[in-house]
């Protein structure tokens, strides 16, 4: 008798589910929980981005757009961009218009990546890098970084890292989960390594206006680095506009090429009506970010200051919306730490493992929720520590 062939790929099937959603299920079937977990804005889309969309609609804008986007989005992107970081991209070949970063990122690996290629991944970082590098058909090399360093990766551990199977190096700052910002210094001994072992950085940039006392480099923007990177961007955390869906990413003709050829098979588009409404975040939206990130900055500074009060150690995030405290003191996992947590106090965080094994030890908190749930958070927090913790 014939042994049936297996049906999934061996790559899908290597990879583990995501190690984020397990947790919201379970507080959704529990009443009174509070949610640090979700990491998207609590925010809804500004007004005037919610009536360009709706104005969208109802002139029938319901057509595909061009495949690369709506040109006059790619045009408000690059004076953005200019404006911004000084970096200049040709709106006719060197932007793409995304469904989300996820898109990108999907179409930067399956675009340069041949199997067995190798990507550096420093870690904790977000929960889809290393799958989808492996979907890429590449090989993902996992680099810790530690609260010592305030979780910023150093050339010397890239140095390390590298063989002759290196291809690119996958960068992710200001960081999902941990919240690090890298310095300036530091990405410039990243640039002259990348130039030196000749690699392609793909910079996911995705909360670059979310930070705070410090400022956000773009990595396109050092020395030698424009030609060699794929910047990643979109309007998800900065706009409040996650269910929108939209996203680019920008670098060199050669490498968008590639990636335009893929997202025209894949994709076809993105959303119309979210691509006018990016437009009208461009070119509208400046006030509401300035507004939601004083928001975020004063829930930053009651979360970090209530964590590390009740004995979880919790160095300072400067970017994103995410405090990532150390719960060693407890004895706890990761996971046993958010499930007990959850169950017994009906406080829902994700385990810090859920963003690499170097994020074990740790808890991901989202601050993307109101000052009153944080305060009420922390309330039940330190009653679960004081039952658990060795303090």
């Amino acid at each position: 008798m014939n042994q049936r062939r297996k049906l999934i790929s061996r790559r899908v099937a290597e990879v583990p589910p995501s190690g984020i959603r397990r947790f919201f299920d379970i507080a959704a079937t529990m009443p009174d929980v509070i949610s640090l977990g979700i990491g998207e804005p609590d925010f809804i889309t500004p007004l005037p981005i919610r009536q360009a969309g709706i104005a969208s609609l109802e002139r029938g804008e319901t057509h595909y757009t061009s495949n690369a986007g709506l040109l006059e989005l790619r045009d408000a992107i690059a004076a953005h961009l200019h404006e911004r970081y000084g970096v200049v991209y040709n709106p006719a070949t060197e932007i793409l218009i995304t469904v989300g970063v996820s898109e990108g990122l999907y179409l930067s690996l399956t675009a340069v990546i041949d199997p067995g290629d190798e990507v550096l991944v420093p870690e904790p970082c977000f929960v889809s890098y290393q799958p989808e590098v492996i979907f890429a058909g590449g090989v993902p090399i996992s680099i810790p970084t530690y609260a010592e360093q305030h979780f910023q990766i150093t050339a010397a551990q890239l140095r390390e890292a590298i063989t002759q199977r290196t291809k690119a190096l996958l960068l992710g700052y200001p960081s999902n989960p941990t919240g690090a910002v890298m310095s300036r210094e530091g990405l410039l001994g990243i640039a002259e390594l990348a130039r030196e072992r000749d690699l392609l950085v793909i910079s996911d940039e995705l909360y670059d206006q979310l930070v705070y006392d410090v400022q956000h480099i773009c990595f396109p923007s050092l020395p030698g680095m424009w030609e060699r990177t794929i910047l990643l961007q979109g309007f998800s955390k900065a706009y409040a506009m996650t269910g929108w869906r939209i996203g680019y990413a920008a670098a060199p003709a050669e490498l968008l090429g590639a990636m335009y050829k893929v997202h025209q098979y894949s994709i076809m588009c993105a959303p119309t009506t979210a691509q006018v409404a990016a437009l009208s975040a461009l070119q509208q939206g400046e006030e509401s970010v300035a507004e939601m990130v004083a928001a975020y900055d004063q829930r930053r500074r009651c979360i970090v200051g209530g964590l590390n009060q009740i004995g979880l150690d919790c160095f300072e995030p400067q970017g994103a919306f995410y405090a990532f405290p150390s719960i060693a003191r407890t004895g706890m996992t990761s996971e046993e730490f958010a499930e007990r947590l959850l169950r017994e106090e009906q406080v829902a965080v994700v385990p810090g493992n859920a963003f690499g094994e170097s994020g074990q030890g740790y808890v991901r908190c989202s601050y993307a929720t109101s000052l009153e749930s944080i305060q009420e958070a922390l309330r039940r927090m330190e009653q679960f520590v004081r039952r658990h913790g060795n303090l």
